[in-house]
């Protein structure tokens, strides 16, 4: 049976970020605790926010990190208890969504966090206790703000999902305004991970006509402005675009990932220094030909879709022509210039094979397959 939904609500415009005590009073959150880092405050970002919620009374804990862990959402969950609140503004990238999500999990629950990890079966244990949660997205990557899902590098060091309904943020602000500027490297690694959604989740085997639909246009958008976003961080049009790419790509991976994912999930817990969209881009080429072989991936001519959208002659061009972007947006050669050892890459594919987006690749991959595509991404 397909499961097909869309609940978010999303205000996406320059200068939404204008919204936010209004989208605030009408979700029924009165103090808020504001989750960000302190690289989204340092840079003025969190201060529009701040000033945006009008006197609103709330908290503030800027300590996450750039992989968020269960410690920083213990630390959270502190504050937002001690502090009385009673909602979360996420304010930031990825991680800052994905920490307030732990947040709103550990804040209302009983237990460690990684009793509610997708793989532990938490899914079901997670309700809709959760404390309500708007998103402000400062980078257009992993889309976080329209999605069921949050990653957590939890106490063992393994790299965790937290899958659940309740989860999806009650508004997404997406302002393409607060990512002017955003540094060029920053903006070719979270664009490429808004790239990567959108061509797992379309080569994923599952039926979802209507993700398959948003994930092809993101895919369009993404491919077609991120060298402009990344050479030029004032250009508006490229911004929203890039920005509308991250969202679809998120709105459409309820359908699944994949071996891509899979990877930089359990090579981002070995070394949380490694960014997580540069690890998607470094995995793409060996992942996407290894799809190729997919017999649900030929016979709906997935790659040659894919490729009508990137502007690619056919599916067989897009390994090749993911390297070649790569390189133009100054991202690095491999995993070898990002120091990985191959001496890791069994622990590598001990979580890849135990992590949730394996089971979702159009093609099952068995340990043999990952070394190889691990070998293939050097």
């Amino acid at each position: 049976m397909a499961f097909i939904y869309y609940v978010t609500q999303i205000q996406f415009e320059f200068g939404a970020i204008r919204l936010l005590k209004s989208e605030c009073e009408r979700v029924g959150i009165t103090r808020p605790l504001v989750v960000t880092d302190a690289g989204v405050r340092a840079a003025g970002v969190l201060q529009k926010a701040l000033d945006a919620l009008g006197g609103l009374p709330h908290a503030v804990f800027d300590g996450t990190p750039s992989n968020p862990t269960e410690a920083a959402v213990r630390a959270a969950a502190e504050i937002y208890r001690g502090q009385r609140c009673d909602g979360l503004v996420a304010v930031g990238g990825g991680s800052a969504i994905d920490c307030a999500k732990g947040v709103a999990i550990l804040a209302t629950h009983e237990g460690p966090l990684t009793r509610y990890a997708t793989i532990e079966g938490g899914s079901p244990r997670i309700t809709d206790k959760v404390a309500p949660l708007i998103a402000v997205p400062t980078t257009s990557g992993t889309g976080s703000e329209v999605a069921r899902g949050a990653i957590v590098i939890v106490d063992d060091h393994r790299k965790l999902g937290f899958h659940s309904w309740h989860l999806v943020p009650k508004t997404a602000i997406c302002d393409p305004e607060l990512t002017l500027g955003l540094p060029p490297k920053l903006t070719a690694a979270t664009g490429m991970d808004a790239i990567a959604h959108c061509m797992e989740t379309f080569m994923s085997a599952a039926f979802n006509p209507p993700a398959d639909g948003i994930a092809l246009d993101g895919l369009e958008r993404g491919w077609s402005h991120i060298e402009r976003a990344t050479r030029d961080g004032s250009d508006r049009e490229a911004r929203l675009n890039l920005m509308s790419a991250s969202m679809q790509g998120a709105m459409a991976f309820q359908k699944g990932l994949g071996c891509v994912h899979s990877l930089s999930h359990s090579l981002g817990g070995v070394d949380p220094r490694l960014h997580h969209g540069t690890l998607n881009a470094m995995f793409l080429p060996a992942v996407v030909r290894f799809n190729a072989q997919s017999p649900s991936v030929q016979k709906d001519r997935r790659l040659d879709r894919m490729a009508h959208a990137m502007g690619l002659r056919s599916g067989t061009d897009i390994p090749d022509a993911i390297r070649d972007m790569n390189a133009r947006l100054g991202l690095p050669a491999g995993l070898a210039a990002m120091g990985v050892q191959r001496e890791s890459f069994e622990k590598i594919i001990d979580g890849a094979m135990a992590d949730h987006c394996h089971k979702t690749n159009p093609r099952e991959a068995s340990r043999d397959d990952y070394r190889q595509m691990l070998e293939a991404s050097m």
